[in-house]
């Protein structure tokens, strides 16, 4: 899984955007961007709908191998039955025009109870349909929670959560429990939504640096081992900042000034959701 993506949340839900938003997702691909993350929720499938349409574009054009994208979805909770997680599963493929998604999580956890959506997951790989399953906004009790539940078959494969320099609450049980088990954090809103860009001692660090504000937010993220990040944009510019983000190499003395300007945890908190 690459460690930077595109993030797909509110897209989908205006007709009158759909062609702006279905040229983004192709001039991400485009400018290589291979992890795409999208969900039911979004837009009520049309989010969905709009990375279908701008991945089958891209793949009929030649401009990229089905091979070489990775794509996520989420499934709602309260379709994450048994029998309804399948259900929505088809429903996501049919608008994505695929065979198959990458990843499918469980976008946050729900009232059915775990065993029966970990058993529909495990069902859903072994069938080919999807190539992962993980979770989305789980925290460290949920994972204990969810390794109990998982049985014999195809483990959790990856946990995506709201992290950021902004919100870094995770960095005190949750991502450490991860990297021991070797299980990827997906970070959604690694910017805070574009707050982060127009943070004052943030931009005087970045250019120092010769990068901008929003550029150094999503360097400091991915910089942390285990971990990927899914910023959305759709402007060309935005694109092309945060795909060279991922080049961005920070010293010990940037991390440093990173931390006094945005301090880690010092104590657990409960897990920020959006």
């Amino acid at each position: 899984m690459p460690v930077l993506g595109l993030g797909t949340w509110r897209m989908g839900e205006d007709p009158g955007r759909r062609a702006a938003e279905v040229k983004a997702v192709r001039e991400a691909i485009a400018l290589g961007y291979r992890l795409i993350d999208t969900a039911e929720m979004y837009g009520e499938g049309g989010a969905e709908t709009v990375v279908g349409q701008a991945v089958g574009e891209a793949l009929r054009a030649g401009d990229v191998r089905r091979e070489e994208l990775f794509v996520v979805s989420k499934v709602y909770p309260h379709n994450a039955s048994r029998r309804g997680t399948r259900e929505a599963c088809e429903r996501s493929l049919k608008r994505l025009g695929l065979e198959a998604v990458d990843l499918y999580l469980l976008h946050w956890r729900g009232n059915h109870p775990l065993r029966d959506t970990v058993a529909a997951m495990q069902s859903l790989v072994a069938d080919g349909r999807i190539g992962h399953w993980g979770v989305s906004n789980f925290d460290t009790d949920d994972m204990e929670a969810l390794m109990h539940a998982m049985g014999d078959g195809p483990g959790c494969a990856a946990n995506q959560v709201y992290l950021s320099l902004g919100e870094r609450g995770p960095e005190f049980s949750l991502l450490p429990w991860q990297r021991e088990r070797g299980m990827p954090l997906m970070a959604y809103s690694p910017i805070d939504q574009g707050a982060l860009a127009a943070d004052e001692g943030l931009g005087e660090l970045a250019g120092r640096l010769g990068v901008t504000a929003a550029q150094l937010a999503l360097a400091a993220v991915i910089s942390r081992p285990g971990v990927a990040a899914i910023p959305k944009a759709v402007r060309g510019a935005h694109l092309k900042e945060n795909l060279a983000a991922a080049d961005l190499r920070l010293d010990a003395a940037t991390l440093a000034e990173l931390d006094r300007l945005h301090p880690p945890p010092r104590r657990k908190a409960p897990l920020a959701m959006i």
